[in-house]
This record gives structure tokens, C-alpha cells and sequence, in this order.
């Protein structure tokens, strides 16, 4: 069975920081691409950033210069580090697993950037 775990989220202040963490079992974690998404109420789902197996990295205009997305595979854990935090950035965060077309989803973890 494969489980993708978030957790890191919660309320901060604007400039704030953050670290969410994704567990991932059931998978030969090192293998696939992995990612980071959020979603707001009444919108699509969207990329903040993405890590392939080699350690490449993609990240949106919205969040480039203050997220750092990350992995270690020795643990099935990606991670992102949210830094210089905006109100705009608030939203359920879910991780994200692909390889060859199969795709696995976190349950989501909420930020709240607010004063």
C-alpha cells in the first residue's frame, strides 16, 4: 500500500518560515519524481515545485527566490522549506509522487500565513 504522509504545516506570520516534510512508504521512493502542489478553495491545483530522482529541481515564478524543495532518499522524504512567507501563500499543501505515469497523493497539509 502506498502512503504519502505531510506534516510541517501551520500558522505563521508574514516572512515567516516553514518546513513541511512528505513520508513516502510503499514505493521504491528514489525512483520517482516528486513534488510539491497547493490548493486554495475554488481553485485548480497548483505546482509550487519539483525534485527529480536526481535531484533536479523546477519551481513556480510565485515561490522562486523564497521555497527550497529538497530530498533524502536514504529516508523516502521530500521536503520544502517555505521562507519569506505571504498571505498569498496560504493553502493545503500536498506532496506528490510520479514514475511512468503513476501518480500518488498526500492527504495535504494546511499554511496559514497570517498576523
Amino acid at each position: 500500500q502506498v502512503q504519502l504522509v505531510e506534516s510541517g504545516g501551520g500558522l505563521v506570520q508574514p516572512g515567516g518560515s516553514l518546513k513541511l516534510s512528505c513520508a513516502a512508504s510503499g514505493i521504491i521512493f528514489w525512483l520517482y519524481q516528486s513534488g510539491w502542489y497547493r490548493q486554495t478553495p475554488g481553485k485548480q491545483r497548483e505546482l509550487v515545485a519539483t525534485i527529480t530522482r536526481d535531484g533536479t529541481t523546477n519551481y513556480a515564478d510565485s515561490v522562486k527566490g523564497r521555497f527550497t524543495i529538497s530530498r533524502d532518499n536514504a529516508k523516502n522524504t521530500v521536503y520544502l522549506h517555505l521562507n519569506s512567507l505571504k498571505p498569498e501563500d496560504t493553502a493545503v499543501y500536498y506532496c506528490n509522487a510520479g514514475l511512468h505515469g503513476a501518480y500518488y497523493w498526500g492527504q495535504g497539509t494546511q499554511v496559514t500565513v497570517s498576523s
